[in-house]
Protein backbone atom coordinates (compact mmCIF):
# COMPACT_ATOMS: atom_id res chain seq x y z
CA UNK A 1 0.00 0.00 0.00
CA UNK A 2 1.31 3.37 -1.14
CA UNK A 3 1.93 5.87 1.84
CA UNK A 4 -0.52 8.59 0.82
CA UNK A 5 -3.18 5.65 0.79
CA UNK A 6 -1.95 4.82 4.45
CA UNK A 7 -2.03 8.30 5.99
CA UNK A 8 -5.91 8.58 4.18
CA UNK A 9 -6.56 5.39 6.10
CA UNK A 10 -5.26 6.82 9.47
CA UNK A 11 -7.00 9.82 9.10
CA UNK A 12 -10.91 8.10 8.83
CA UNK A 13 -13.25 8.37 11.39
CA UNK A 14 -12.37 4.72 13.26
CA UNK A 15 -15.34 4.72 15.76
CA UNK A 16 -17.64 5.14 12.69
CA UNK A 17 -16.22 2.42 10.23
CA UNK A 18 -16.05 -0.27 12.82
CA UNK A 19 -19.23 -0.06 14.06
CA UNK A 20 -20.77 0.34 10.41
CA UNK A 21 -18.83 -2.78 10.33
CA UNK A 22 -20.42 -4.79 13.02
CA UNK A 23 -23.86 -3.31 11.31
CA UNK A 24 -22.68 -5.38 8.07
CA UNK A 25 -21.92 -7.77 9.64
CA UNK A 26 -25.50 -8.96 11.19
CA UNK A 27 -26.45 -11.97 9.70
CA UNK A 28 -23.63 -12.88 8.53
CA UNK A 29 -20.73 -13.53 10.93
CA UNK A 30 -21.46 -15.34 13.89
CA UNK A 31 -21.12 -13.29 17.78
CA UNK A 32 -19.09 -16.35 18.96
CA UNK A 33 -19.13 -17.09 22.64
CA UNK A 34 -16.68 -16.49 25.11
CA UNK A 35 -15.68 -19.84 26.28
CA UNK A 36 -13.78 -19.96 29.80
CA UNK A 37 -11.17 -22.44 30.09
CA UNK A 38 -10.52 -23.61 33.58
CA UNK A 39 -7.38 -25.44 32.32
CA UNK A 40 -5.79 -22.80 30.78
CA UNK A 41 -6.46 -20.39 34.30
CA UNK A 42 -5.28 -23.05 36.09
CA UNK A 43 -1.71 -23.21 34.16
CA UNK A 44 -1.14 -20.03 33.89
CA UNK A 45 -2.45 -18.43 37.05
CA UNK A 46 -4.84 -15.77 35.52
CA UNK A 47 -7.79 -15.74 34.12
CA UNK A 48 -8.16 -16.66 30.60
CA UNK A 49 -11.90 -16.72 28.31
CA UNK A 50 -11.77 -18.32 24.92
CA UNK A 51 -12.98 -16.15 21.78
CA UNK A 52 -13.13 -19.12 19.18
CA UNK A 53 -12.98 -17.69 16.04
CA UNK A 54 -12.70 -21.15 14.69
CA UNK A 55 -16.18 -21.96 15.15
CA UNK A 56 -17.13 -18.37 12.40
CA UNK A 57 -18.66 -19.40 9.59
CA UNK A 58 -16.47 -21.03 7.23
CA UNK A 59 -13.91 -21.94 10.22
CA UNK A 60 -12.28 -18.83 10.81
CA UNK A 61 -12.27 -15.18 11.55
CA UNK A 62 -11.48 -13.96 7.83
CA UNK A 63 -14.93 -13.84 6.96
CA UNK A 64 -15.16 -10.51 8.62
CA UNK A 65 -12.84 -8.29 6.77
CA UNK A 66 -13.90 -10.47 3.45
CA UNK A 67 -17.47 -9.51 3.56
CA UNK A 68 -17.24 -6.00 5.10
CA UNK A 69 -14.91 -5.15 2.26
CA UNK A 70 -17.22 -6.95 -1.00
CA UNK A 71 -20.38 -5.60 1.12
CA UNK A 72 -18.25 -2.01 0.71
CA UNK A 73 -18.30 -2.45 -3.20
CA UNK A 74 -20.79 -0.81 -5.95
CA UNK A 75 -23.03 -3.24 -8.14
CA UNK A 76 -20.58 -1.95 -10.76
CA UNK A 77 -17.32 -3.15 -9.36
CA UNK A 78 -19.10 -6.98 -8.48
CA UNK A 79 -19.92 -7.10 -12.19
CA UNK A 80 -15.97 -7.28 -12.69
CA UNK A 81 -15.48 -10.12 -10.71
CA UNK A 82 -13.24 -10.80 -7.16
CA UNK A 83 -9.60 -11.88 -6.95
CA UNK A 84 -7.54 -12.31 -4.19
CA UNK A 85 -4.86 -14.72 -2.67
CA UNK A 86 -4.71 -16.58 0.37
CA UNK A 87 -3.46 -19.20 2.75
CA UNK A 88 -7.06 -20.75 3.20
CA UNK A 89 -8.74 -18.89 5.32
CA UNK A 90 -9.17 -15.40 3.55
CA UNK A 91 -9.94 -17.82 0.32
CA UNK A 92 -13.34 -19.17 2.55
CA UNK A 93 -14.24 -15.82 3.28
CA UNK A 94 -13.91 -14.21 0.17
CA UNK A 95 -15.36 -17.22 -1.78
CA UNK A 96 -18.39 -16.77 0.58
CA UNK A 97 -18.94 -13.52 0.52
CA UNK A 98 -18.99 -13.13 -2.80
CA UNK A 99 -21.18 -16.06 -3.61
CA UNK A 100 -23.35 -13.98 -0.92
CA UNK A 101 -23.59 -10.84 -3.16
CA UNK A 102 -23.70 -12.95 -6.94
CA UNK A 103 -19.90 -11.92 -7.81
CA UNK A 104 -17.95 -14.56 -8.82
CA UNK A 105 -14.55 -14.97 -7.62
CA UNK A 106 -11.09 -16.37 -7.99
CA UNK A 107 -8.65 -17.51 -5.65
CA UNK A 108 -4.69 -17.85 -5.82
CA UNK A 109 -3.47 -19.93 -3.09
CA UNK A 110 0.26 -21.50 -2.22
CA UNK A 111 1.13 -24.90 -3.62
CA UNK A 112 1.64 -26.27 0.40
CA UNK A 113 -2.12 -24.90 1.35
CA UNK A 114 -3.76 -28.50 2.60
CA UNK A 115 -6.60 -29.54 0.69
CA UNK A 116 -9.32 -29.26 2.57
CA UNK A 117 -8.94 -25.68 2.33
CA UNK A 118 -9.00 -25.99 -1.39
CA UNK A 119 -12.09 -28.03 -1.61
CA UNK A 120 -13.73 -25.89 0.90
CA UNK A 121 -12.69 -22.73 -0.86
CA UNK A 122 -14.38 -24.48 -4.41
CA UNK A 123 -17.55 -25.45 -2.48
CA UNK A 124 -18.36 -21.85 -1.97
CA UNK A 125 -18.50 -21.22 -5.92
CA UNK A 126 -14.55 -19.80 -6.00
CA UNK A 127 -12.49 -21.06 -9.24
CA UNK A 128 -9.15 -21.33 -7.03
CA UNK A 129 -5.53 -20.98 -8.94
CA UNK A 130 -2.47 -22.49 -6.88
CA UNK A 131 0.35 -20.73 -7.41
CA UNK A 132 3.89 -20.09 -5.29
CA UNK A 133 5.48 -21.83 -2.47
CA UNK A 134 4.09 -18.95 -0.01
CA UNK A 135 1.60 -16.42 0.22
CA UNK A 136 3.71 -13.48 -0.93
CA UNK A 137 4.03 -15.18 -4.54
CA UNK A 138 0.16 -16.05 -4.93
CA UNK A 139 -0.32 -12.47 -3.59
CA UNK A 140 1.67 -11.13 -6.89
CA UNK A 141 -0.32 -13.30 -9.30
CA UNK A 142 -3.38 -12.61 -7.82
CA UNK A 143 -2.51 -8.61 -8.28
CA UNK A 144 -1.90 -9.43 -12.02
CA UNK A 145 -5.04 -10.92 -12.69
CA UNK A 146 -6.54 -7.83 -10.88
CA UNK A 147 -4.60 -5.48 -13.81
CA UNK A 148 -5.03 -8.21 -16.45
CA UNK A 149 -8.63 -8.57 -16.06
CA UNK A 150 -9.93 -6.49 -14.47
CA UNK A 151 -11.06 -8.11 -11.31
CA UNK A 152 -11.64 -5.97 -7.80
CA UNK A 153 -8.59 -7.36 -5.84
CA UNK A 154 -9.83 -8.08 -2.16
CA UNK A 155 -6.16 -7.80 0.15
CA UNK A 156 -5.97 -10.58 2.92
CA UNK A 157 -5.42 -8.17 5.20
CA UNK A 158 -3.80 -4.72 4.39
CA UNK A 159 -6.87 -2.82 3.50
CA UNK A 160 -8.94 -0.62 6.01
CA UNK A 161 -12.09 -2.01 5.23
CA UNK A 162 -11.06 -5.51 5.70
CA UNK A 163 -9.67 -4.72 8.78
CA UNK A 164 -11.99 -3.13 10.62
CA UNK A 165 -14.31 -6.28 9.78
CA UNK A 166 -11.61 -8.18 11.78
CA UNK A 167 -11.96 -5.36 14.33
CA UNK A 168 -15.64 -6.18 15.13
CA UNK A 169 -13.78 -8.96 17.16
CA UNK A 170 -12.35 -6.18 19.51
CA UNK A 171 -15.56 -4.67 19.56
CA UNK A 172 -17.60 -8.15 20.42
CA UNK A 173 -14.66 -9.07 23.04
CA UNK A 174 -15.26 -5.44 24.83
CA UNK A 175 -18.71 -5.61 24.83
CA UNK A 176 -18.82 -9.61 26.76
CA UNK A 177 -15.75 -9.24 28.76
CA UNK A 178 -16.19 -5.41 30.34
CA UNK A 179 -13.20 -6.26 32.70
CA UNK A 180 -10.81 -7.76 29.91
CA UNK A 181 -7.53 -6.53 30.62
CA UNK A 182 -5.21 -8.04 27.78
CA UNK A 183 -6.16 -9.68 24.34
CA UNK A 184 -3.20 -12.03 22.66
CA UNK A 185 -3.61 -12.26 18.68
CA UNK A 186 -1.65 -14.22 16.38
CA UNK A 187 -0.01 -11.96 13.80
CA UNK A 188 0.13 -12.88 10.24
CA UNK A 189 0.19 -10.06 8.04
CA UNK A 190 -1.44 -7.97 10.29
CA UNK A 191 -4.91 -7.91 9.45
CA UNK A 192 -6.42 -9.64 12.49
CA UNK A 193 -4.24 -7.71 14.75
CA UNK A 194 -4.12 -4.41 13.65
CA UNK A 195 -8.58 -4.42 13.55
CA UNK A 196 -8.90 -6.04 17.35
CA UNK A 197 -5.85 -3.15 18.24
CA UNK A 198 -7.34 -0.07 16.59
CA UNK A 199 -11.13 -1.10 18.02
CA UNK A 200 -9.64 -2.11 21.66
CA UNK A 201 -7.35 0.93 21.60
CA UNK A 202 -10.48 3.13 20.06
CA UNK A 203 -12.97 2.13 22.58
CA UNK A 204 -11.44 0.91 25.73
CA UNK A 205 -7.37 2.23 25.83
CA UNK A 206 -6.11 1.00 28.69
CA UNK A 207 -7.15 -2.82 27.42
CA UNK A 208 -3.57 -4.12 26.21
CA UNK A 209 -2.54 -5.86 23.33
CA UNK A 210 -0.39 -8.78 22.90
CA UNK A 211 0.49 -10.04 19.72
CA UNK A 212 1.79 -13.60 19.36
CA UNK A 213 4.20 -15.09 16.31
CA UNK A 214 5.90 -18.58 15.39
CA UNK A 215 9.66 -18.24 16.14
CA UNK A 216 9.77 -19.68 11.91
CA UNK A 217 8.00 -16.32 10.81
CA UNK A 218 10.05 -13.34 12.63
CA UNK A 219 8.66 -10.48 9.86
CA UNK A 220 6.65 -8.63 13.08
CA UNK A 221 9.63 -9.47 15.54
CA UNK A 222 12.25 -7.45 13.00
CA UNK A 223 9.99 -4.68 12.06
CA UNK A 224 8.94 -3.38 14.89
CA UNK A 225 12.24 -3.91 16.17
CA UNK A 226 13.61 -1.51 13.17
CA UNK A 227 10.45 0.93 12.96
CA UNK A 228 9.63 -0.10 9.65
CA UNK A 229 8.28 -2.82 7.61
CA UNK A 230 11.49 -5.28 7.31
CA UNK A 231 10.78 -7.95 5.13
CA UNK A 232 11.78 -11.69 6.69
CA UNK A 233 14.63 -13.38 4.60
CA UNK A 234 12.58 -17.17 4.83
CA UNK A 235 9.67 -18.56 6.69
CA UNK A 236 9.34 -22.06 8.30
CA UNK A 237 6.85 -22.42 10.60
CA UNK A 238 3.40 -25.28 10.29
CA UNK A 239 1.36 -21.98 11.16
CA UNK A 240 0.55 -21.38 7.76
CA UNK A 241 -2.01 -19.09 7.86
CA UNK A 242 0.35 -16.53 9.76
CA UNK A 243 3.37 -17.81 7.60
CA UNK A 244 3.48 -14.37 5.67
CA UNK A 245 7.30 -12.67 4.92
CA UNK A 246 6.00 -9.05 4.72
CA UNK A 247 3.57 -7.18 6.85
CA UNK A 248 1.18 -5.06 5.11
CA UNK A 249 1.93 -1.44 5.44
CA UNK A 250 -1.25 -0.24 7.02
CA UNK A 251 -1.41 -3.28 9.52
CA UNK A 252 2.31 -2.37 10.65
CA UNK A 253 1.20 1.34 10.81
CA UNK A 254 -1.34 0.73 13.15
CA UNK A 255 0.36 -2.01 15.79
CA UNK A 256 3.12 0.04 15.22
CA UNK A 257 1.28 2.46 17.27
CA UNK A 258 -0.78 0.54 19.33
CA UNK A 259 0.25 -2.95 20.01
CA UNK A 260 1.55 -3.14 23.62
CA UNK A 261 3.77 -6.18 23.14
CA UNK A 262 4.93 -9.19 20.96
CA UNK A 263 5.62 -13.18 22.65
CA UNK A 264 7.32 -15.63 20.16
CA UNK A 265 6.24 -19.05 20.83
CA UNK A 266 7.83 -22.19 19.25
CA UNK A 267 6.73 -24.92 17.13
CA UNK A 268 6.29 -27.58 20.27
CA UNK A 269 4.43 -24.68 22.05
CA UNK A 270 1.76 -24.77 19.13
CA UNK A 271 1.59 -28.44 18.83
CA UNK A 272 0.97 -28.94 22.77
CA UNK A 273 -2.08 -25.73 22.46
CA UNK A 274 -3.78 -27.70 19.87
CA UNK A 275 -3.66 -30.90 21.61
CA UNK A 276 -4.98 -29.16 24.80
CA UNK A 277 -7.96 -27.72 23.16
CA UNK A 278 -9.00 -31.20 21.56
CA UNK A 279 -8.43 -32.89 25.37
CA UNK A 280 -10.11 -29.81 27.33
CA UNK A 281 -12.10 -28.08 25.31
CA UNK A 282 -13.61 -30.52 22.18
CA UNK A 283 -12.01 -27.85 19.70
CA UNK A 284 -10.43 -27.72 16.58
CA UNK A 285 -7.82 -25.18 16.55
CA UNK A 286 -5.67 -24.96 13.34
CA UNK A 287 -1.77 -24.34 14.44
CA UNK A 288 -2.13 -20.74 13.23
CA UNK A 289 -5.15 -19.79 15.50
CA UNK A 290 -3.26 -21.75 18.48
CA UNK A 291 -0.44 -19.17 18.42
CA UNK A 292 -2.20 -16.80 20.46
CA UNK A 293 -2.70 -20.05 22.92
CA UNK A 294 1.37 -21.00 22.77
CA UNK A 295 1.66 -17.51 24.01
CA UNK A 296 -0.41 -17.35 27.24
CA UNK A 297 2.62 -19.43 29.53
CA UNK A 298 5.42 -16.93 28.37
CA UNK A 299 3.29 -13.58 28.63
CA UNK A 300 5.05 -13.53 32.36
CA UNK A 301 8.37 -13.73 31.25
CA UNK A 302 8.59 -12.50 27.28
CA UNK A 303 6.22 -9.37 27.97
CA UNK A 304 7.24 -6.94 30.25
CA UNK A 305 4.18 -4.89 29.97
CA UNK A 306 1.86 -7.80 30.86
CA UNK A 307 4.13 -8.62 33.88
CA UNK A 308 4.46 -5.06 35.33
CA UNK A 309 0.61 -4.53 35.18
CA UNK A 310 -0.93 -4.32 38.63
CA UNK A 311 -4.09 -6.56 39.50
CA UNK A 312 -5.73 -9.55 38.07
CA UNK A 313 -5.60 -10.23 34.50
CA UNK A 314 -8.33 -11.46 32.71
CA UNK A 315 -6.87 -12.33 29.56
CA UNK A 316 -8.60 -13.40 25.71
CA UNK A 317 -6.78 -15.52 23.43
CA UNK A 318 -8.22 -15.11 19.94
CA UNK A 319 -8.77 -18.49 18.19
CA UNK A 320 -8.30 -17.39 14.79
CA UNK A 321 -9.09 -20.52 12.92
CA UNK A 322 -9.77 -24.16 12.93
CA UNK A 323 -9.46 -25.25 9.35
CA UNK A 324 -7.26 -28.02 9.99
CA UNK A 325 -7.16 -31.18 8.12
CA UNK A 326 -6.86 -34.81 9.81
CA UNK A 327 -3.47 -35.52 8.49
CA UNK A 328 -2.12 -32.62 10.29
CA UNK A 329 -4.12 -33.56 13.28
CA UNK A 330 -3.28 -36.44 13.37
CA UNK A 331 0.42 -35.63 13.56
CA UNK A 332 -0.15 -32.99 15.57
CA UNK A 333 -1.83 -35.87 18.53
CA UNK A 334 1.18 -37.48 17.96
CA UNK A 335 3.87 -35.19 18.56
CA UNK A 336 2.13 -33.83 21.33
CA UNK A 337 1.41 -37.46 22.95
CA UNK A 338 5.36 -38.37 22.47
CA UNK A 339 6.14 -34.52 23.90
CA UNK A 340 4.57 -35.45 27.00
CA UNK A 341 5.68 -38.90 27.66
CA UNK A 342 1.65 -40.49 26.53
CA UNK A 343 3.76 -42.40 23.99
CA UNK A 344 7.10 -43.75 23.98
CA UNK A 345 9.10 -46.07 22.25
CA UNK A 346 12.54 -48.26 23.01
CA UNK A 347 15.00 -50.31 21.98
CA UNK A 348 16.23 -53.84 23.79
CA UNK A 349 18.72 -56.31 23.32
CA UNK A 350 17.55 -60.08 23.85
CA UNK A 351 19.31 -63.02 23.83
CA UNK A 352 17.92 -65.32 20.55
CA UNK A 353 16.33 -67.81 22.58
CA UNK A 354 12.81 -69.07 23.12
CA UNK A 355 10.50 -67.21 24.95
CA UNK A 356 12.05 -63.79 25.40
CA UNK A 357 10.04 -61.98 23.90
CA UNK A 358 7.02 -63.10 25.98
CA UNK A 359 9.27 -62.17 28.93
CA UNK A 360 9.24 -58.42 27.79
CA UNK A 361 5.49 -58.82 27.01
CA UNK A 362 4.52 -60.01 30.05
CA UNK A 363 6.27 -57.07 32.24
CA UNK A 364 4.76 -54.56 30.16
CA UNK A 365 1.50 -56.42 30.50
CA UNK A 366 1.89 -56.30 34.29
CA UNK A 367 3.13 -52.39 34.08
CA UNK A 368 -0.10 -51.81 32.24
CA UNK A 369 2.21 -50.12 29.30
CA UNK A 370 0.33 -50.32 26.00
CA UNK A 371 2.01 -52.08 23.43
CA UNK A 372 1.19 -50.25 20.08
CA UNK A 373 4.12 -51.51 17.23
CA UNK A 374 7.08 -54.35 17.88
CA UNK A 375 10.25 -54.61 15.69
CA UNK A 376 11.81 -58.01 16.03
CA UNK A 377 15.21 -57.48 13.97
CA UNK A 378 18.51 -60.28 14.94
CA UNK A 379 20.55 -58.27 12.42
CA UNK A 380 20.38 -55.36 14.25
CA UNK A 381 21.61 -56.47 17.76
CA UNK A 382 25.04 -55.92 18.58
CA UNK A 383 25.64 -57.15 22.55
CA UNK A 384 25.29 -60.54 22.11
CA UNK A 385 26.76 -63.41 19.30
CA UNK A 386 23.11 -64.68 19.56
CA UNK A 387 21.09 -61.68 20.20
CA UNK A 388 18.18 -60.01 18.37
CA UNK A 389 17.22 -55.98 18.85
CA UNK A 390 13.69 -55.48 19.88
CA UNK A 391 11.73 -51.86 18.79
CA UNK A 392 9.05 -51.66 21.13
CA UNK A 393 6.43 -48.68 20.61
CA UNK A 394 3.90 -48.34 24.20
CA UNK A 395 1.32 -46.16 25.02
CA UNK A 396 1.71 -45.03 28.86
CA UNK A 397 0.69 -42.78 31.57
CA UNK A 398 3.48 -40.17 31.12
CA UNK A 399 7.02 -39.70 32.61
CA UNK A 400 6.92 -41.33 35.96
CA UNK A 401 4.85 -44.71 34.06
CA UNK A 402 7.99 -44.43 31.71
CA UNK A 403 10.32 -44.38 34.71
CA UNK A 404 8.69 -47.25 35.91
CA UNK A 405 8.12 -49.52 33.13
CA UNK A 406 11.70 -49.11 32.61
CA UNK A 407 12.77 -50.17 36.20
CA UNK A 408 10.69 -53.23 35.90
CA UNK A 409 12.61 -54.27 32.84
CA UNK A 410 16.23 -53.22 34.12
CA UNK A 411 14.95 -54.98 37.39
CA UNK A 412 14.40 -58.71 34.66
CA UNK A 413 17.88 -57.92 33.79
CA UNK A 414 17.65 -56.11 30.52
CA UNK A 415 19.11 -52.90 29.49
CA UNK A 416 16.51 -50.57 27.74
CA UNK A 417 17.90 -47.67 25.18
CA UNK A 418 14.89 -45.23 24.84
CA UNK A 419 14.43 -43.57 21.22
CA UNK A 420 11.75 -41.02 22.13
Amino acid sequence: MEQKDVLKALQRDHAAELKLAAERLKGTARHTEIIPSPALSELTGHEILLKPENLQVTGSFKIRGAYNKIASLSDEELAHGIVTASAGNHAQGVAYAARERGAKATICMPQITPPLKVDATKAYGADVVLYGEVFDESAARAQELSATEGMIYVPPFDDYEVLCGQGTIGLEILEDVPNVTDVVVPLGGGGLGAGVALAIKTFKPDVRVIGAIPEGSPAWKNSLAAGRVVPADQVLTSAEGVAVKRPGDLTFALLNEFLDDLVTVSERDINEMILLMLEKHKLVVEAAGAVSLAALEHLNLRSRKFAAAAGPHVVVPILSGGNEDTVSIGAVIQKGMISRGRIMNFEVELPDTPGQLVKVATILAKERANVIALDHDQFKASRYTDAVSLGVTVETNGPDHIDQVFAALRAAGYSPKRIY
